[in-house]
């Protein structure tokens, strides 16, 4: 059968995702802070266990304009619910209404959860309150200027989760953010690649992790997994991804914090991740790195002086990164900031700035172009 899916993501890596799902062979439609493409119940699969920048893999159960709860009640009930909700379905139901008529969102979730309850109980002749003792159906509905878009999650926690983090420091960067900035830079597996900052060494795993073709999913479950309309499809995805992981690459990624301790946890999820053979870590401060070798790329999320009593820090970091980074002409360079001085303090303008949130964080993403190849 042919299901209307939506990969939601973080705003400003729609692209990214868009690409993503082009290169699984999908057909997309962007918008923001999701990517619409259809398939089969195999593509659910696949699409959650290989999409490096996504949230989440939903099905779009419903898409239409409602300005009273009549009208949503009606058009949510006209949904054929009973085609992937079991008589003893857990579905949950969670919203949002901005911009819309229908602008008290406990109610609007309790008239959504209603009409469904409605329509499964005269499916499956049943009277009362259904049991809900099976497996989870998170279902989400959105009101945005009035049109109502009802989902229904089949990834369950978010796919930032991939499972190889065991410890993460005070303000660990989210798995796919870190994806997405190594999926913005111009890094290829034979290139050298280095974060200064490695913290928790999310960055240096993810870009491990993509070096050597490893699904971000395979060592984490999905909600679908457990629906009874699903049989063998994630079984074969990961069978399909892992054929594809090229163990004979060779990769050289340096990853360094000025903290011991972040780098033994880095080292750790790094061994969790399978790509703990592919990274150097090492415990060093910014201003201590040299390099001969040539056309590498720098990722750094350092920190970004939000407490007042950090703000000197970071500054002086900017400072160290720009007079130690200017002396590498073929090295690009990319570091993520919250601090609209960045560039001041680091001594040079961006050839490029994208605009990311790192969580609820508004951030720019400083791009230094090195000299081509």
């Amino acid at each position: 059968m042919s299901i209307e899916l939506v990969a939601t993501c973080a705003a400003g890596v729609e692209s990214l995702v868009n690409q993503e799902l082009k290169t699984l062979g999908y057909k997309t439609q962007s918008e923001n802070g999701r990517v619409r493409f259809t398939g089969d119940t195999y593509a659910i699969a696949e699409t959650n266990i290989n999409l490096r920048t996504a949230d989440r893999i939903k099905i779009v159960m419903g898409d239409f304009p409602a300005t009273t709860f009549n009208a949503l009640y009606e058009q949510t009930k006209a949904i054929e619910w009973e085609a992937w909700l079991p008589m003893d379905a857990n579905f949950p139901v969670s919203g949002k209404s901005i911009k819309s008529k229908l602008h008290a969102t406990p109610t609007v979730q309790k008239m959504v959860k209603k009409a469904i309850v409605d329509r499964l109980n005269r499916y499956y002749h049943h009277n009362g309150h259904l049991p809900e003792t099976g497996a989870e159906y998170a279902i989400d509905v959105r009101l945005y200027k009035d049109k109502v878009f009802i989902t229904l999650d089949t990834s369950g926690e978010s796919l930032f989760k991939r499972g190889y983090r065991q410890e993460k420091g005070g303000a660990p960067l989210k798995e796919n953010l870190a994806a997405a900035l190594v999926d913005l830079t111009t890094w290829h597996a034979d290139r050298p690649f280095y974060d200064p900052t490695t913290g928790s060494g999310t960055i240096a795993i993810e870009a491990a992790m993509k070096g050597m073709h490893i699904a971000p999913g395979l060592k984490r479950a999905f909600s679908a997994e457990n629906w009874d309309v699903i049989t063998n499809e994630f079984q074969l995805a990961r069978e399909k991804a892992t054929d594809a992981i090229d163990h004979d690459v060779q990769l050289n990624i340096l990853a360094c914090d000025i903290d011991h301790r972040m780098i033994a946890i880095a080292k750790q999820n790094s061994i969790a991740a399978g790509v703990d053979h592919q990274i150097t870590f090492k415990q060093m401060q910014v201003a201590d790195f040299t390099t001969t070798e040539q056309f590498g790329i720098i990722v750094s999320n350092p920190p970004y002086g939000e407490r007042l009593k950090d703000q000197d820090y970071a500054h002086t970091l900017y400072e160290q990164m720009g007079a130690i980074y200017n002396t590498l002409p073929t090295w690009s360079k990319y570091i993520l900031s919250s601090d609209p001085n960045f560039e001041t303090y680091y001594g040079e303008k961006a050839t490029k700035k994208r605009k990311l949130y790192n969580g609820a964080l508004r951030t720019d993403y400083y791009q230094y172009w090195g000299k081509r190849h």
